[in-house]
C-alpha cells in the first residue's frame, strides 16, 4: 500500500477476513477461483507492509528481495491469468466462454514472460515519499506492449463476462487504474494494487449476489 507499514498491515487483515467470508458464501466450484481473490489481495497487501519494514530497517536488508518478489509476483504474474480464469470459469454463455478462452491464453503468455524477465532482470524497491516505488530495468518496448496487454486481460474480462455486477468491477478497476496513471504515475504499482484490492468487497457482493439468484431459480 502507498501509506505505510501498518496500513499495509492493516488493509491485508481486512482483505483476509473478506475473503473468508467470501469462500464460506461460495457454494459454486466454478466461483471459488474468483472466491479466493481477496485472499490472494490479502497475501500480496501484508508483503508490502514487510517490503516497508525492510525498506525503513538497513539491518534487514539482506532479507529485502523476499517480500519485493512476493509482491511482484503477485502484481505481475499472478493478476493477469487469475483474473481472466476466474471470468472463465463462472461464464455460462458459449460464446463469451470462448473470447475469455482466448484471452486467457494472452494471459499465459503475458505471466510467461513477466517470469522470463522477472528472473532475467534485476528487481528492487526504495521509498519515494510516502510510496513505495518498485523498480525493474525492463525493455521499454516490452513494457508498454506489456502494460496494455495487461489492461486488456485484467479488465475487459469483466465487461464481457455475464455474471451479474461484474461490469461494476470492471468499471472500478479501470476508474482506480487511469487515478493512478493520472497522479501517481511513478508509482503506479502499489498504488494500483491497493486501490483493486480494496474492490474486494465487490467482489463478495457479486458471489453472494449469485448464490442468492441460485436459490432462487432453485425454488422456482
Amino acid at each position: 500500500m502507498c501509506f505505510s507499514e501498518a496500513a499495509s498491515f492493516g488493509s491485508g487483515i481486512v482483505l483476509a477476513a473478506i475473503g473468508v467470508v467470501t469462500l464460506k458464501i461460495t457454494r459454486n466450484p466454478s466461483h471459488l477461483v474468483f472466491a479466493f481473490i481477496p485472499v490472494l489481495f490479502a497475501i500480496q497487501q501484508i508483503s508490502e507492509g514487510f517490503v516497508w519494514v525492510i525498506l525503513q530497517h538497513p539491518e534487514y536488508a539482506r532479507w529485502q528481495s523476499i517480500p519485493i518478489y512476493v509482491f511482484m509476483f503477485f502484481a505481475h504474474i499472478v493478476w493477469p491469468f487469475w483474473i481472466t480464469l476466474s471470468a472463465w470459469l463462472m461464464e455460462n454463455r458459449i460464446v463469451r466462454k470462448k473470447i475469455l478462452a482466448v484471452l486467457f491464453c494472452v494471459a499465459i503468455v503475458l505471466s510467461g514472460s513477466e517470469v522470463y524477465y522477472m528472473l532475467l532482470m534485476p528487481v528492487g524497491a526504495e521509498i519515494n515519499g510516502h510510496h513505495i516505488q518498485y523498480l525493474f530495468e525492463y525493455p521499454k518496448t516490452y513494457l508498454i506492449i506489456t502494460n496494455i496487454v495487461y489492461g486488456l486481460v485484467t479488465i475487459v474480462p469483466c465487461f464481457i463476462s455475464s455474471i451479474k455486477r461484474m461490469w461494476l468491477l470492471g468499471f472500478c478497476f479501470t476508474a482506480s487504474l487511469l487515478f493512478s496513471a493520472l497522479f501517481y504515475q511513478s508509482h503506479i504499482l502499489s498504488v494500483w494494487c491497493f486501490f483493486a484490492a480494496i474492490l474486494s468487497i465487490i467482489i463478495y457482493l457479486i458471489i453472494d449476489n449469485h448464490q442468492k439468484l441460485g436459490k432462487l431459480l432453485i425454488k422456482i
